[in-house]
């Protein structure tokens, strides 16, 4: 993710990334784009509650090939983010 504009650290006990949407974009609005355009889906911070708005998740909770795929996905459709 990071190669794709995102400055993130690796998480150290959990099995999810948080990471901020880009601008111009809501939480929600960020997870729909993404959904549409690159047919992988995230989680909107704003399910979390207000604190979560401007934030989206990802779980790493399947094999690694798929997360690769999703990436690879990611990096095609929706290419590099601005912050």
């Amino acid at each position: 993710m990071n190669s794709l504009g995102w400055n993130l650290t690796k998480p150290k006990a959990s099995f999810y990334v948080w990471a901020p949407v880009p601008k111009g974009y809501t939480s929600a609005s960020f997870a729909e784009l993404v959904l549409e355009q690159a047919g992988v889906v995230i989680t909107p911070g704003i399910g979390y509650g207000q604190n979560g708005e401007g934030y989206f998740r990802m779980a790493l909770t399947i094999e690694k090939q798929r997360i690769r795929e999703a990436l690879d996905r990611l990096a095609a459709n929706i290419g590099r983010v601005s912050f």
